[in-house]
């Protein structure tokens, strides 16, 4: 599966490991960056691209990363098509794929230990959206409000 990443510096670290856990797993990782750690690199532009990223390639499923994950989602939900789902747990990661059908999953590295957060990516990315009626209605509903305005 084709993953898109981002994350700022608060995330840098745990996205250099996420890297080397998918990809040595089959995984082809799309990194948005941050290239390089910089202890005042702002977080929204690597958020953006990676969501612009996953709603140009349909199928494909992206993570950003940051130091709660909150600012990381915010960001993602601003580009038109992305579902991005702040996940603390497996469950939460689990129903966001299960429920929301979500294409894009933020992870907070300062929440979260390393192992962690790789059982919560581990569980977006191999969770499949469940496609029933009352879930499918409510994407439907989100993504005709978003093109409506």
């Amino acid at each position: 599966m084709r993953i898109h990443i981002g994350a700022d510096h608060a995330g840098f670290e745990l996205k250099a490991v996420l890297v080397e856990h998918l990809r040595a797993a089959g995984h082809d990782v799309v990194d948005h960056g941050a290239a390089a750690y910089h202890d005042q690199d702002d977080y929204p532009s690597f958020c953006f691209a990676a969501g612009e990223a996953v709603v140009a390639e349909p199928g494909t499923l992206g993570i950003v990363i940051g130091g709660s994950g909150n600012g990381e989602q915010i960001a993602a939900n601003k580009v038109r098509g992305v579902r991005s789902a702040l996940a603390w747990s497996v469950e939460t990661a689990r129903l966001a794929r299960q429920h929301n059908d979500s294409n894009v999953v933020a992870v907070g590295a300062r929440l979260r230990s390393v192992d962690e957060a790789i059982e919560i990516v581990e569980t977006f990315l191999a969770e499949p959206f469940s496609g029933d009626a009352r879930h499918q209605r409510r994407i439907d509903q989100l993504a005709a409000y978003e093109a409506a305005r």
